[in-house]
């Protein structure tokens, strides 16, 4: 085979390797070409360059103009020059001169090979960057390479040519990898170095927990439920907001999914990472009291200018709402993005507040849930019996046990039946449905899950962490 052939079929295969169309191969080697005639004649070297796609031999004509002064040798020649081939040859007219590749030295033949490399680099440089600018965010999924002081090099499933890294501040410190272990990571950011574009991912960043529940929860890939804020410390707790657009979607029940498999999915990635999922709403006293779960707040006072919120819980709750060396409040504060001044009950009398502010807690609780009686679905004789008895709101009976109820006179069993099932069907434990957190159901998921979805994901996140920890 002759050296031409061999140097396409060579090329050929680079092109395969490479992602490389054949027309893309081609036009790489004719400027290969181009380039090994400028290191024999000059860098202004003007050419023809046909390749036979069948034989895969070269046609290499350098074209030269013929002048009377020759000022460019590289592209000009010589009018008496010219005529020693053919004597018609005038002034301004166009030599064409044959080339052989076969005669080219082996500094051209090594421009060409250089040429040819680096305009393969440059498209391969050109084709990463094009394909993961609009990545960014993205969950992507190889294994990894090595451990080189102490970044992961990781190669790509899906371009095994792309240089990927992994940082040491975007690792988890809890996580150990070795060369080989399948890994996935966000990437957070496409980055330029001497050697081309160079992908950073991350395991730590709150983008990353993101990205995982985009995999595991098909409303959120589809745009129905999202994620509004998120917060995290790496390798010990999160915290995100999510808000469905469809009213009969609840957003924290798709995210925790049927059993808690969703949820679980993600936490097991995540090392045992806790996750807390709390409805998003406008309003930050709201918001503010739900992104402290799962610690129940009594009372928030908002100053709008300096963007503080004041949190008063009760004593029992106070450790709750800090968490372990304050994380719990500390991330709610970056999740509404406000500060948050926590304090318990007794604190904040003794500091002084005005009393008749803490009176007030349990009136402004259920204020906006209290109603008369005669708004449920019960007999008269229900209803006066319970009348009777002192009791005319709702509030006042939902305490009441079995035996309360049948402890007033002119109540029968049936009656308190009646009365247990009505409280229980109207009470919400958490996630004030009435403000618009979406009240949809969690299919056969109940009981302590139905009130409180945190508590599924809390006991999750123990049995995947290698210890039991609290937040106390």
């Amino acid at each position: 085979m002759a050296k031409a052939e061999q140097i396409v079929t060579a090329f050929r295969d680079v092109a395969a390797t490479k992602n490389l169309s054949d027309e893309e191969m081609t036009d790489l080697v004719k400027e290969g070409i181009l380039a090994g005639l400028a290191r024999i004649y000059g860098a202004t070297v003007q050419a023809e360059i046909a390749i036979d796609d069948v034989t895969g031999e070269f046609d290499i004509v350098v074209l030269r103009r013929v002048v009377a002064e020759v000022e460019d040798p590289a592209s000009e020649i010589l009018l008496e020059e010219a005529r020693w081939d053919d004597e018609t040859f005038e002034v301004g007219d166009v030599m064409e001169v044959p080339v052989d590749f076969k005669d080219f030295g082996r500094n051209a033949v090594m421009a060409v090979k250089q040429r040819i490399v680096q305009l393969v680099r440059d498209n391969e440089r050109d084709r990463i960057r094009d394909e993961f600018s609009d990545e960014v965010k993205e969950l992507l999924s190889g294994e990894v390479q090595q451990t080189e002081r102490g970044k992961l090099v990781v190669m790509l499933n899906r371009s095994r040519d792309a240089e990927a890294i992994i940082p040491w501040k975007e690792q988890n410190p809890r996580e150990r990898f070795r060369q080989g272990d399948p890994i996935r990571a966000v990437l957070k950011k496409v980055e330029e170095s001497p050697k081309g574009p160079r992908l950073i991912l991350s395991r730590a960043d709150a983008l990353f927990v993101a990205a995982l529940f985009r995999l595991e929860v098909p409303e959120i890939f589809q745009g129905i439920v999202e994620i509004r804020e998120i917060s995290r410390e790496v390798g010990g707790r999160t915290k995100i907001a999510v808000y469905s657009r469809d009213e009969s979607i609840d957003p924290v029940g798709a995210c925790v999914g049927l059993k808690g498999s969703r949820v679980q999915a993600v936490v097991s990635e995540l090392g045992g990472e806790r996750i807390d999922i709390v409805p998003w709403h406008p309003d930050t006293d709201v918001f503010a009291r739900r992104a402290l779960a799962p610690a129940r707040v009594s009372k928030v006072i908002s100053d709008t200018e300096r963007q503080v919120i004041t949190a008063i819980v009760d004593e029992d709750q106070l450790s709750l709402a800090i968490g372990r060396n304050g994380q719990n409040v500390r991330l709610a504060s970056q999740l509404i993005g406000w500060q948050i001044d926590l304090y318990g009950s007794r604190e904040w009398v003794e500091k002084g507040a005005d009393i008749s502010v803490l009176n007030a807690i349990a009136e402004e609780q259920y204020e906006t849930s209290d109603f008369p009686l005669s708004e449920l679905d019960l007999q008269p004789a229900t209803l006066g019996a319970l009348g009777a008895a002192g009791y005319d709101t709702f509030l006042q009976i939902i305490d009441l046990e079995r035996r309360d109820f049948l402890g007033i006179e002119g109540l029968g069993e049936k009656d308190t039946d009646r009365i247990l099932e009505l409280i229980e069907a109207l009470t919400v434990v958490e996630g004030d449905a009435g403000d618009g957190g979406g009240e949809g159901t969690q299919s056969e998921d109940s009981g302590e899950l139905e009130e409180n979805p945190n508590a599924l994901i809390d006991e999750v996140g123990e049995q995947a962490s290698d210890s039991e920890e609290s937040d106390d």
